[in-house]
């Protein structure tokens, strides 16, 4: 570590241009629409409120209830948009982009939803000079369809809850999958009484038209891009697996074959949804990157064994059939636009840097890899790293407590390459070993627009 390295930088000619300008327009564009819808839905509440809306307290606060009710049952149709795979959507954007909108969205989405509750609830306590418990049961008992909006709504919210970063944590990937299938049946419980209970579409018929076609309009393009298309695409695709090939301790590559693999379109850094139909598998599809592109009828993934689902891939038989879906990502030498281009890998992160290595140095690149890892047993892939030309593999081995210090922070970075702030770095692994590479990057004053991290996430 105290050596410091040295790198001839390649032609830039040869690397790739950052987002087109025409892109970020798209994604202006995006937010725009949004907020015109989010607009759209404050004039609805508007034409049809009460004049004496706010003439009292008990007034303000239903009127309140009424219209966050209104922007979070908006909100939540642009969330799931966000990640229906709408086409423009995803060429506009990209859909590294559009997950994080989603994510961020959904806090906001269930304050919302609180709010509208507790509103109303204590909008009708004041006015009728009843417990808030007492207000609640009236109004589940007074309006039409409240119970299964009841129902609904607290399904949505275990949903928001189960993304919270400490209770994601505890739960295995397939739990959090089917649970966010929920969204689908809370959205269609709680429909009917917005339509049937809410004030401003019982007296406005211009209002129940829009929040109609609003609702239609999601249900169409959630059943034409996420599921429709991608079945028969993924038909059209189907592969099988050829092998597993156990890498390191923990990781294992899957080596697939398929008639048409090459047409997917993948490039390196990109990932898949993968469905295996095979026992412990068929229940869910996971995104995982691809180590290896198709080349010659074969693709590769290459994952480390952190859940139920990529623990039981070892366990897949030869001639299983595989549907996936995609290609999904921006984790690619598209993004490059520097000459000097720094790798981070750690653990089964190394399956999509070691392929973006090997599409860099086909551009007439020489990046650099850091290849973080616990032991030298664990370093997946590093004959193939080191045997590619004009890749120079870096392995930092060995736990912090063991080092005595973290081989990613900011001082022993410097000390390798000091002159950092004038590189590109794409960084994948576990989320810790990401956000304290990209800190320590952050700190030797690396702009962040040129930092890139994998995002292998649906929603």
């Amino acid at each position: 570590m105290d050596q410091t390295l040295s790198v001839a930088p390649p032609s830039r000619r040869v690397l790739g241009r950052r987002r087109s300008a025409g892109a970020r327009r798209g994604a202006r564009a995006v937010r725009a629409a949004v907020a015109a819808g989010v607009l759209l839905v404050l004039g609805m509440w508007w034409v049809s409120v009460p004049s004496g809306f706010a003439a009292t307290p008990a007034d303000a606060l239903t009127s309140l209830g009424e219209l966050s009710g209104m922007v979070g049952a908006f909100l939540i149709c642009v969330q799931v948009l966000l990640i229906a795979r709408v086409p423009w959507f995803e060429t506009a954007v990209g859909l590294d982009k559009l997950v994080s909108w989603h994510r961020s969205l959904g806090a906001s989405v269930l304050f919302l939803v609180v709010a509208h509750v507790l509103f109303l609830v204590f909008g009708g306590e004041l006015a009728d000079r009843n417990p808030a418990w007492t207000e609640f049961v009236s109004i589940l008992q007074s309006y039409p369809d409240m119970l299964t909006a009841l129902v609904g709504t607290l399904a949505f919210l275990g949903v928001g809850l189960s993304s919270a970063r400490l209770i994601r944590a505890r739960l295995s990937y397939e739990v959090w999958y089917w649970l966010h299938l929920t969204t689908y049946v809370s959205i269609y419980l709680t429909f009917s009484h917005q339509l049937s209970g809410g004030a401003h579409f019982v007296s406005d018929p211009w209002n129940r038209v829009i929040w109609i076609a609003l609702y239609l309009g999601t249900a169409s393009a959630v059943l034409t891009w996420r599921f429709i298309l991608p079945t028969l695409d993924a038909w059209r695709g189907r592969m099988r697996v050829v092998s597993v090939v156990p890498e390191s301790e923990g990781v294992n590559s899957v080596w697939l074959t398929g008639p048409h693999i090459e047409r997917l379109g993948v490039q390196a850094g990109n990932f898949l949804l993968f469905r295996f139909f095979s026992r412990g598998h068929l229940g869910t599809a996971h995104p995982y990157s691809v180590s290896a592109v198709p080349a010659n009828g074969y693709l590769r993934i290459t994952v480390g064994a952190i859940g139920d689902h990529s623990s039981r891939l070892p366990l897949l038989r030869p001639g299983s059939l595989v549907f996936a879906e995609g290609p999904f990502g921006r984790f690619t030498a598209d993004r490059a636009s520097r000459p000097r281009i720094l790798l981070i890998a750690g653990g089964a992160g190394i399956g999509p840097i070691r392929a973006l290595a090997e599409e860099l140095v086909r551009r007439g690149g020489r990046p650099v890899v850091l290849y973080r890892a616990r032991s030298a047993q664990r370093l997946a892939l590093l004959g193939e790293l080191q045997s590619l030309p004009g890749v120079q593999v870096i392995p930092l081995v060995g736990r912090r407590s063991e080092l005595g210090y973290d081989p990613l922070d900011a001082e022993p970075l410097r000390r390798l390459i000091p002159d950092l702030h004038d590189w590109e770095a794409f960084i994948c692994g576990p989320e810790g070993m990401g956000e304290r590479a990209e800190a320590s990057l952050r700190a030797l004053r690396m702009p962040k627009r040129f930092i890139h991290r994998e995002e292998l996430s649906m929603s």
